[in-house]
């Protein structure tokens, strides 16, 4: 760890027993997803690989414009390097840390209006993914509609706990974005996931089918962003959906200029193939059923246990709220780096801080401006962990809150601008030491 300057991101994956870093491009792929490798069309431009992505991706979203990219990252450098700028605002339920850094590169701003509910991480409450609609109109007014880059519906809410988003909030969304002319886009790389617990908890929904409901809230929007390293089963890739054509024409220029060609946009034909079988896979109801159950099995014994984790339990990962576990601990010293550095020190596990060293700024004066939450975060790869892996991080556990009362925080010694906790480097704080920024 010491090796690691204390970042889980630079540990080496042959250093980790249980690897919960990220849920992206970590799954196990099918049997005819590798079959499928086998038939990839590696021919540049206008593949039978292609064909069979953008086909299922029509399908899936309803949108007339596809274009491919390596990852979801470059889906959004070129829609909102394209949509943002200086004086430009982009409004989310929560951004993550690929889309934000995107739009603050741009020189616009990103501005976060999840609903009250979703800060406190001991509430039951079915749609903690929500957008605060209220603050959405009041910021269009204030800000302009014509300053608005655009509206960003992120489903399953990532940094805020892995929380769904409801039919109903995507809807009001559209009819505040329709009214004032402001785009609309969905970051919809949990996309399956997240109709799971609307089937499961929203009136109205229980008789469509897991596909059925995403479409349904692909209809609703401009276009979408997905890296499909998570809801599409893949290893590498990624794709942006338009509706409208200058926008598309706009983006497609950007696209050869900087991922590829139109029919691969960066991708190999292989991972075409995977990609288009994978966004099928994925609404399987079976599939879906064990994958929303096995991460809520494991929250459920650490919530037994008296661990603090945000409730109730996402799809694709289990947040541990760090404020909590270690209320020793400043934000400023950054529990959640230490929890996260204590789960692979117990136990060899890697996970990642999703508080202030990911979502931090600082003031004029230097001073921290906190995250809203100090969280954790243990993703859960698709198809790879036993239930017996399940278990060891449940006693791993057992040590962490034995030992608690005796964990340190951490103070930042090495930082770039944008991305922060991809490569900063830590020290521990020694017993009384202060901070000092």
């Amino acid at each position: 760890m010491a090796a690691a300057h204390y970042n889980t991101f630079l540990l080496l994956s042959d250093q980790v027993i249980i690897d919960f870093l990220t849920d992206s491009g970590t799954s196990a792929m099918s049997a005819d997803q590798w079959a499928g490798i086998m038939k990839g069309d590696e021919s540049y431009a206008g593949s039978r690989s292609w064909q069979k992505m953008e086909a299922a991706i029509k399908s899936l979203t309803g949108h007339e414009f596809i274009l491919p990219t390596h990852q979801g990252r470059a889906a959004e450098r070129i829609i909102y390097g394209y949509l943002g700028g200086k004086g430009k605002t982009f409004i989310s339920n929560t951004h993550f840390d690929t889309t934000r850094a995107n739009i603050e590169f741009s020189g616009a701003e990103a501005i976060d209006i999840p609903i009250k509910e979703s800060s406190d991480t001991s509430l039951i409450y079915p749609f903690k993914g929500n957008m605060d609609v209220e603050k959405l109109e009041a910021l269009i007014l204030e800000k302009g509609a014509e300053n608005i880059g655009a509206v960003i519906l992120t489903v399953t809410n990532n940094s805020g706990g892995g929380q769904p988003v409801s039919m109903e909030n995507a809807i009001a969304i559209q009819k505040i974005c329709k009214k004032y002319g402001v785009t609309y886009l969905l970051d919809c790389c949990r996309i399956a996931e997240n109709a799971y617990f609307i089937k499961h908890q929203e009136e109205g929904y229980r008789d469509k089918t897991y596909k059925e409901i995403a479409q349904e809230m692909f209809a609703l929007v401009d276009g979408a962003a997905m890296s499909s390293k998570k809801d599409a089963l893949v290893n590498m890739g990624g794709f942006l959906s338009l509706r409208d054509e200058n926008l598309a024409k706009e983006c497609t220029n950007l696209l050869i200029i900087t991922e590829g060609f139109t029919t691969y946009g960066g991708l190999s034909g292989r991972d075409m193939e995977a990609l288009a079988i994978g966004l099928e896979e994925v609404f399987d109801p079976d599939y879906l059923e064990y994958r929303i159950k096995s991460t809520a099995y494991l929250g459920n014994k650490l919530n037994e246990m008296g661990v603090p984790v945000m409730l109730p339990i996402g799809g694709h990962a289990v947040y541990v709220d760090a404020k909590k576990l270690y209320p020793h601990i400043p934000v400023d010293q950054y529990p959640g780096q230490a929890l996260a550095c204590e789960l692979y020190l117990k136990g060899g596990i890697r996970a990642v801080e999703i508080g202030s060293v990911m979502f931090g700024k600082y003031d004029e004066d230097g001073k921290l401006i906190p995250a809203p939450m100090e969280l954790v975060r243990m993703a859960i790869p698709r198809r790879v962990y036993t239930q017996s892996h399940i278990e060891y991080v449940i006693e791993t556990f057992e040590e962490i809150l034995r030992t608690k009362d005796q964990v340190r925080g951490f103070k930042i010694i090495e930082e770039p601008q944008f991305l922060r906790h991809f490569t900063a480097k830590f020290e521990p704080h020694q017993l009384n030491e202060k901070i000092e920024l």
